[in-house]
């Protein structure tokens, strides 16, 4: 019999952030995901460590100082991954939120962030506007704002490296484990029956502690249980989607904020990985979470506003690379608007419910997961009576954090021997974890060989993920760690090569392989386009699938 102090239900950025936190206390922690590392909202967001600008809107004060407080954190704990970047807000006369509105939103954004080391925002005339971001639809632009927000654009990294810090103090991390029964003694929930996924094989696990930390899915995790009283709906999380396009005509070279013309509705064009992430929507979504696809209003939404703020855009279903959507895991008040409905995360105690041990973290940003995984060790510090303890993320620097700078390590990387594609490749994505990687090719020429020139993909880079990351199917490996899915082609030309090393430390045969290639071809359906028929119909899915095989 296994026993814990803690399990923590959800691999997402929160569920990892607090496995962070409770390893580094000292508490035995366990984390059950029923998929991968961030394979859920955590993945499917805007990839933005922002302020929370909008939310000034509905005076929620304190969640905007706790985000910029949050991203300023980011951005020294994680600056291989999380950074400050330029956005401009134009104002047109059509916008609900007027000029002097906007300023004083502004002014209350930098008083909030006093502490930051971002610049303050300037205000920007009709002229300025332009000069920055010449292709704008002038028609009605006043002017308009630059400021600093954050953005992370490998949020699979993030959780990733989370996870490896927590596990390095002592947190078991098991993905590929659903959890489908709690345990129950007294009215109290003792632990959790799970399934391993790889195995098929059951495991029981006791602790006195559960955070429910699934994100859109904590009214389904224990939806199985026949014991379990009666829990009130917590989740009522909107889909947002996203569009992926390359650079077209006009493209801005910074985030813009705007307001549509449709229903005033704030969307985002994020240049995002050398390509441009255009979204997001915002619609009530009653079912599985996992089955949240973009579908063909939503593109042509997006679409149709993104080409009226940059007319020679002209962007088209064919200039769309790929969509992902996730479910925003918001609390369950169907009585408010989808955007006015709270962004702040929520501790709810199923004591008065007849499931005492149980806590459900409902809710949550990525920006702010730090603090809500504080928030959560604090709770916990209280049910195990170890008194009021000092956090010990808020300065601590992720694993791959220890350099100077990312120009710097790249140079390094480049002394060193390593091309500046694979030396820029391996700094921005493992940071001063790259220089271990390197070292692999200085004591093995073999694990220099290229597996994917057109980005800098080494063998070398390929096995030291597999030994050092724990992916344990070709899905996570692709998606997740090295970030070939969102690359043009997502990684299909160079699969077969891919599978094979990683066939070699995982002890895959020929059938495996073969399963795990077919696996994440259907994975690669959460990218999909979609057309009139449906979200599920996509050109993506035809033409990729076929040139692939």
């Amino acid at each position: 019999m296994e026993n814990f102090d803690v399990i923590i239900i959800g691999g997402g950025v929160n569920g990892v952030g607090i496995a962070q936190e409770a390893a580094l206390q000292g508490y035995r922690t366990l984390l059950l995901e029923q998929d991968d590392l961030c394979s859920g909202v955590s993945a499917w967001s805007g990839r933005l460590a922002h302020g929370g600008l909008r939310y000034l809107e509905h005076f929620d004060f304190a969640l905007v100082r706790e985000s910029l407080l949050e991203r300023e954190r980011l951005v020294k704990n994680a600056p291989h991954l999380a950074k400050h970047v330029p956005w401009i807000m134009p104002v047109y006369k059509h916008n609900k939120r007027g000029g002097q509105l906007v300023r004083l939103g502004m002014i209350l954004f930098d008083i909030l962030s006093f502490d930051k080391s971002a610049p303050r925002h300037k205000y920007l005339s009709k002229k300025k506007v332009l000069d920055k971001f010449p292709a704008i639809e002038t028609d009605g632009l006043k002017g308009g704002f630059h400021y600093w927000d954050g953005q992370i654009e490998l949020a699979e990294r993030l959780c990733v490296e989370l996870a490896l810090d927590a596990q390095s103090h002592g947190a078991e991390i098991r993905t590929h484990s659903r959890v489908e029964l709690p345990v129950l003694a007294e009215g109290k929930v003792t632990g959790v029956t799970y399934r391993d996924l790889m195995t098929d094989q059951i495991h029981t696990v006791h602790a006195p502690v559960i955070y429910n930390v699934a994100g859109p899915w904590i009214d389904r995790v224990f939806t199985q249980s026949t014991q379990l009283p009666a829990q009130p709906r917590l989740n009522g999380g909107t889909k947002g989607s996203h569009l992926i396009v390359d650079t077209f005509p006009g493209a801005p070279k910074e985030v813009i904020y705007y307001e549509t013309r449709t229903d005033g509705r704030l969307i985002l064009v994020i240049p995002w990985l050398g390509k441009y992430m255009l979204g997001t929507t915002d619609i009530r979504w009653e079912n599985d979470p996992g089955d949240a696809r973009c579908d063909i209003g939503e593109l042509e939404y997006l679409l149709r506003e993104v080409n009226a703020l940059i007319p020679s855009a002209d962007l088209a279903i064919d200039d769309v690379l790929y969509t992902y959507s996730g479910v925003r895991p918001l609390p369950y008040e169907p009585e408010k608007n989808e955007s006015a409905v709270t962004r702040t995360h929520i501790l709810f105690d199923h004591k008065s419910n007849g499931a005492d041990g149980l806590v459900t973290i409902v809710g949550g940003k990525l920006t702010t997961f730090r603090q809500l995984a504080e928030d959560a060790v604090a709770d916990l510090n209280k049910r195990l009576k170890r008194g009021k303890l000092k956090s010990l993320t808020r300065n601590r620097k992720l694993p791959g954090a220890h350099f100077k700078d990312l120009d710097s390590l790249v140079s390094e990387l480049i002394n060193l021997g390593a091309s500046d594609r694979i030396a820029n490749r391996l700094a921005r994505i493992y940071g001063s974890r790259s220089l271990e990687i390197w070292s692999i090719i200085e004591l093995d020429e073999s694990a220099s060989e290229l597996i994917d020139s057109s980005i800098g993909l080494t063998k070398a880079e390929i096995e030291y993920v597999l030994v050092e990351e724990f992916p344990k199917t070709l899905t996570d490996l692709m998606a997740r760690r090295l970030i070939l899915a969102f690359e043009k082609g997502h990684g299909l030309d160079a699969i077969e090569k891919i599978a094979k090393i990683a066939a070699g430390k995982l002890g895959w045969n020929s059938d495996e392989v073969a399963r795990q290639i077919e696996g994440y071809k259907a994975w690669l359906n959460h990218l999909a386009i979609p057309d009139e028929t449906g979200p599920r119909s996509t050109h993506f899915g035809a033409k990729q699938m076929s040139e692939s095989r």
